[in-house]
């Protein structure tokens, strides 16, 4: 290991000059970029190229192209896959804007053209507030990215969000590995997927697979990418969203279904080798699901949320469970980094056998010393209609006042557990050291990981 620099990801993860310093301190010959912090950055794959060292990712041009949101979309629409009707042009002047809102007719969509996050979107319902959301999201997004700039798109009203994994090589061969199913959302991130999308017919697989390749083979794309689709749930189209030009925090659902390591297929790619498969030869088995699990506070809204992890014990991996974690007991969640704590991935037969088994290892998924949520994640997994597959990225929302109840039932249940717990616990050390029964209770109170249990559930 290399230390980069100080805890706050611009002084470290962020620091383009830095990482490539240490990837030639130490004779490294590539970078794998990972998802998140310089993932997605042309210039730091160029630099890379730069300085002699392989890029385990995509040409700086693809990157450059579908990092910009506006070029992006003009360069789908020239390749023939389906756009959102929307304005994506330079000329940002707020009188040219909100005309282009009015002949797209709203409610519209509000989005900065470079980044991600859902950071800077707005949901404009009426003419009357369109001046304020844009002047709202240019501020976010110049805090958040650099660049004010805006797009604006028709606003689906019950949209699902489906993904399709692309792979390609540097020798022209492209093909896809199916779809996921992103809908389930807040804040506009994802915390549950699942691969395939449910309840979408095989033509419409097929349709939607294809339009992706086109998209990857119209900027001369190479290794994984991720091209995302709005699907208009009523109509049942979909239209070209975004290219995430690096490989995606779900990735683990694709390979769970397809059987293939998509890490060695970007290191073989990246060292100049064919894919391992045509279109023709890549399977599709069995229903795979993954679950973000998050340090936050569910009830106030998911805000992100630090602490210690006094009592932390996943469920155990096997060919059908993965758990992708950096974190072990007795770690600090920080407010530098993303707060997600793991991403627990499980693999079924069916989408029924997959669920069941997602159900059974959140149950069993224990971690006490900071709000998570785990609870929440397994409300999600039981809901009647996210069991037939009715999802869109409202869901949570429309569904939130079954949400809360369920919640306040269960972490009133789990703190009545932990405190009896906690008293039998210091009952057995005191009735082994003599210790009277007045004591024993006075200790339970007082130990560290009563008190981190009581700091916890006093918001879950």
């Amino acid at each position: 290991a290399v230390r980069l620099g100080l805890p706050p990801a611009r002084e470290s993860y962020l620091n383009a000059a830095a990482i490539v310093d240490a990837a030639l301190r130490t004779g490294a010959k590539a970078i794998h970029p990972g998802y998140g912090f310089l993932s997605e950055s042309a210039d730091f794959a160029q630099l890379c190229e730069s300085e002699g060292l392989t890029f385990i990712g995509p040409p700086p041009s693809a990157i450059r192209d579908m990092g910009d949101k506006s070029a992006s979309k003009r360069i789908m629409g020239a390749a023939g896959v389906p756009l959102v009707p929307g304005y994506h042009g330079a000329d940002q002047d707020i009188e040219l804007l909100k005309l282009e809102a009015d002949k797209i007719g709203y409610p519209v969509l509000i989005k900065p053209t470079h980044g991600g996050g859902g950071k800077g979107m707005r949901i404009v319902q009426g003419p009357d507030d369109f001046v304020d959301s844009v002047r709202s999201a240019q501020r976010e997004a110049a805090a958040s990215f650099g660049i004010d700039t805006l797009l604006i798109e028709k606003y689906i009203t019950q949209p699902r969000h489906i993904e399709v994994q692309v792979f390609c090589d540097k020798h022209g061969n492209a093909i896809h590995l199916y779809e996921r199913d992103c809908s389930l959302q807040r804040r506009h991130q994802k915390i549950i997927e699942e691969a395939p999308a449910p309840n979408v017919t095989t033509e419409f697989r097929a349709h939607i697979g294809e339009a992706a390749v086109s998209a990857a083979k119209a900027v001369g794309y190479y290794s994984a990418g991720t091209v995302e689709f709005i699907v208009d749930t009523l109509s049942g189209e979909f239209y070209f969203m975004e290219m995430n030009t690096r490989l995606q925090v779900e990735h683990p659902v694709t390979e769970m279904i397809v059987g293939q390591d998509l890490v060695e297929w970007q290191i073989r790619v990246a060292n100049g080798e064919c894919l391992p498969l045509s279109q023709e030869q890549v399977p599709l088995n069995g229903h795979a699901f993954e679950a973000r699990i998050y340090a936050e506070n569910v009830p106030r809204g998911f805000l992100p949320a630090t602490g210690t992890l006094h009592h932390y014990r996943p469920v155990l991996s096997s060919p059908t469970v993965r758990v992708e974690t950096g974190v072990e007991e007795g770690d600090a969640v920080s407010m530098h980094y993303d707060p997600m704590i793991a991403k627990l991935v499980v693999w079924g037969e069916s989408r029924n056998a997959a669920l069941v088994k997602l159900k059974n290892c959140l149950s069993n998924f224990q971690i006490a010393g900071l709000p998570t949520n785990v609870a929440f994640l397994q409300e999600l997994a039981g809901h009647n209609a996210f069991e037939r597959g009715l999802v869109d990225t409202h869901f949570i929302e429309r569904y939130k006042d079954d949400f809360q109840s369920t919640s306040a039932k269960a972490s009133g249940e789990a703190h009545d557990a932990a405190k009896l717990g906690a008293i039998l616990a210091a009952a057995c050390i005191c009735k082994k050291d003599h210790i009277s029964s007045e004591e024993s209770l006075r200790m339970s109170c007082a130990c560290p990981f009563v008190l981190s249990l009581k700091q916890h559930w006093q918001y879950t």
